[in-house]
């Protein structure tokens, strides 16, 4: 890695640690704490992190984006389920499907449009899972679902409804701190970008998620997500001066 880039994301990693978590992280710490138990328990979901490309890795998308991104779905199903009046008979099947979803993704993350492709190649692996048509659709839709700013396809259910919007908001918690403590350096490292072009793109991907705090779907997504964004922002806003400092 970049000395400078190392550099930078150690400092974001030491201003992370001196802040309070954002609010969703304790006020909901046993749902993460449920949820984070069922998906290492199940063999099936293991079977789904061997579909986990290395090359997802050096992107910020491989195993622990995916996983971050399954539980805290799988979270956020168990405290919005009532909210899509879903019953309770059907919380345990849906935070299992948002598992999978969180999983698998990101499996076409290097390709363009890689949520229909990623939903095309989820779709394929959940036949070879022999996973139920049911599950299968919620599934598969959610992964189309899950980018900002682009068409969604149609929810036939408060199922589906539930398990396309807790994926999503998962995901973009994932542009708090998360962004600026791993994700961009291991983006800047695979595409071997120059501290001069990370500058000049700088300011477009703050106002990009920026955009993205106002797009949460769950519930509790509308309340907390904005808060994450804007810890990962305040993180940011540091980054972005030493990086000037140290090129201008």
């Amino acid at each position: 890695m970049n000395p400078l880039y190392r550099r930078l994301r150690q400092k974001a990693i030491e201003l992370e640690k001196t802040r309070k978590p954002p609010r969703f992280y304790i006020q909901f710490r046993r749902e993460i704490e449920l949820s984070s138990e069922f998906l290492t328990k199940n063999s099936l979901l293991r079977e789904c992190i061997n579909h986990l490309r290395l090359e997802q890795e050096g992107m910020g998308h491989g195993f622990a984006h995916s996983k971050a991104v399954a539980i805290e779905a799988g979270a956020l199903v168990m405290i919005d389920a009532e909210r899509y009046s879903l019953p309770e008979g059907e919380i345990e099947e849906a935070v299992f499907a948002v598992h999978i979803a969180g999983l698998l993704h990101d499996i076409k993350r290097g390709s363009e449009d890689h949520a229909v492709q990623g939903s095309q190649e989820a779709s394929k692996i959940l036949d070879c899972f022999g996973i139920e048509e049911r599950l299968k659709r919620a599934i598969v839709i959610a992964i189309r679902n899950h980018e900002a700013f682009k068409k969604t396809t149609p929810l036939n259910s408060s199922f589906e409804q539930l398990i396309s919007d807790a994926l999503y908001d998962a995901d973009k918690f994932r542009w708090g701190p998360d962004n600026f403590t791993t994700t961009i350096w291991q983006m800047l490292e695979y595409g071997n970008i120059d501290p001069a072009e990370f500058l000049g793109n700088y300011q477009k991907g703050i106002d990009y998620i920026e955009r993205v705090k106002e797009t949460f779907r769950t519930p509790t997504g509308r309340v907390y997500g904005p808060e994450i964004i804007e810890t990962g922002l305040k993180i940011g806003q540091v980054i972005y001066e030493e990086l000037k400092s140290a090129l201008m």
